[in-house]
């Protein structure tokens, strides 16, 4: 059974007040509350939840206008009916304007009064019904716009993370300048891409890489020009650099409208922006990304995401530029301690260069590529770092070594891995150095590797290792002619070499690229 309602009746009249109680309380559903003017019904209101109520127009001190007009600041949702013995157009416009949903004309009969209280709260099952499809619209619109706003961030969180994948996996500051032209396309609407150098000797900036959106493919899908790398800024933007020069100088990203700028529009530019590169405060480079007319121009999200690039290439370009200064100053070192054995044994000068050189080219005719054969480059030039070990009387020795001898010169590939692993160089260049004395029978040193356990690069270096060896004058012995050099590499394919490296060096040299030192 539901709860009976709870009626407020407010009228100075006395008379009034009995024949709502008589008539309510017989209907059995109703709790009944009375007062007698405008602010003991509010107090009565503070107290008890009331959910209709009925008040005379003409009171003393506050009428009925005012009274409803608080009710509704109170709950806009409770129902109040006026009672007035003189209706008229002013006073009804007043009470509808506050809350009233109905009007009771004295004198009334009782069946007046239940047939209002119907009408009225159907009216207000209308209104709440309303009120919460209103809330809900609401609702939805507040989960919508979250929900956009979740999507954008979302959006901006995955052109972030892309930025710092693309970027922060390169390792060569030539490769970096390619990367951030081609992810400003990617990022951005832009139609051209371009970054130069500012470096004032060369009379203007210096165009190191650019990007065009390729007409057959509409989209941001070009690559990085390589054509124009190195080329001194192309007319038709370097005066838009030399016009923006100043601001750019400044290093603070910024973004023009063609609409708003005469130089660009008549460049055919419909947006712009720039973002200066600067590492310790100084200005090395900038990046131009360009909206054609007829395309949309730049947004500020657009800015940010470009900016966000430039710190992120600037912060990997000052570390990959303080990584290459430290690796070459690492390998001048390096290369200098080579230079120092070769120095003690005169018979062996430019040896490790003459065997990167016949190695890298043996690489190539199996068709390794430039990058598979990199630390070629690197472990060839070290391989014999390891005779810093080996005593000059050993090292030197213009005849046959004993048995105690030899096994000291064989301790050098261990050595020399030990030394390049000291300072933390890769592990290939490592393997390289350890194995190039390695045979392909397992009868090699230092740890007896057989076949295909062998590092393929190892094995290209040990035939080019031996080959100049045998082809180059040596402390205990005149170098060998060359029929025989070449008869003994060929006697030795499948037992101390891999006869498919052989087979790459017989290829070379039939076509005259091997050549033995003068």
């Amino acid at each position: 059974m539901s709860e009976p309602l709870n009626i407020l009746i407010v009228d100075d009249d006395r008379a009034i007040l009995r024949l709502f109680k008589d008539f309510l309380r017989r209907r059995g559903s109703y709790s009944i509350f009375t007062a007698r003017d405008g602010t003991e019904a509010l107090k009565i209101l503070e107290q008890t939840k009331v959910d209709f109520c009925f008040t005379d127009l003409q009171m003393p001190g506050m009428d009925g206008i005012e009274f409803a007009s608080k009710i509704h600041k109170l709950d806009n949702t409770i129902p109040v009916v006026v009672m007035t013995g003189y209706p008229s157009i002013d006073n009804a416009i007043a009470t509808l304007k506050h809350g009233v949903v109905d009007y009771l004309i004295k004198p009334f009969n009782s069946g007046e009064i239940e047939l209002t209280i119907k009408r009225a709260l159907e009216q207000k099952a209308l209104f709440v019904e309303n009120m919460f499809l209103k809330e809900e619209i609401k609702r939805k619109e507040r989960i919508d716009r979250l929900n956009k706003e979740l999507a954008n961030k979302v959006g901006d969180l995955k052109i972030l993370n892309m930025i710092l994948q693309e970027v922060d996996w390169i390792t060569k500051s030539s490769d970096l300048f390619d990367l951030v032209v081609q992810v400003s396309a990617d990022i951005t609407r832009c139609d051209e891409a371009y970054f130069y150098v500012m470096e004032e000797s060369a009379g203007g900036p210096i165009l190191i890489s650019s990007f065009h959106k390729g007409p057959e493919t509409g989209t941001n899908g070009g690559k990085a020009g390589q054509a124009d790398q190195g080329r001194t800024a192309t007319e038709d933007n370097s005066h838009i650099i030399e016009v923006f020069a100043k601001k750019i100088s400044e290093g603070a990203p910024f973004l023009v409208n063609g609409d708003h700028d005469k130089v660009l529009s008549d460049a055919n530019i419909c947006s712009l922006v720039t973002l200066p590169f600067k590492i310790r405060g100084r200005l090395f480079g900038v990046l131009v990304a360009i909206a054609r007319h007829g395309s949309e121009p730049f947004t500020d999200r657009e800015l940010y995401y470009l900016n966000f690039l430039a710190e992120r290439a600037t912060f990997v370009i000052e570390n990959v530029a303080l990584y290459e200064n430290i690796y070459e100053n690492l390998f001048s070192t390096l290369y200098a301690f080579v230079e120092a054995i070769e120095a003690r044994d005169p018979y062996t000068k430019d040896h490790s260069t003459r065997v990167t050189r016949l190695a890298q080219k043996i690489g190539k005719e199996m068709g390794y590529s430039d990058d598979q054969l990199d630390p070629l480059n690197f472990s060839g030039h070290l391989h014999d770092i390891g005779k810093l070990g080996v005593p000059d009387n050993i090292l030197l020795k213009p005849g046959p070594l004993t048995e105690k001898e030899y096994e000291e010169v064989k301790k050098h590939p261990i050595i020399g891995a030990n030394i390049v692993s000291h300072l933390g160089l890769l592990d290939a260049e490592q393997k390289i150095i350890l194995h190039h004395h390695e045979r392909w029978d397992g009868k090699g040193y230092p740890i007896g590797l057989k076949g295909k356990e062998i590092p393929i690069l190892a094995r290209i270096l040990a035939v080019a290792d031996v080959y100049d060896a045998m082809a180059s004058d040596r402390a205990y012995r005149k170098r060998l002619d060359e029929d025989v050099v070449i008869e003994t590499i060929h006697q030795s394919a499948g037992t101390q070499f891999d006869k498919e490296v052989v087979d790459a060096f017989s290829t070379l040299y039939e076509k005259g690229k091997v050549r033995a030192q003068a």
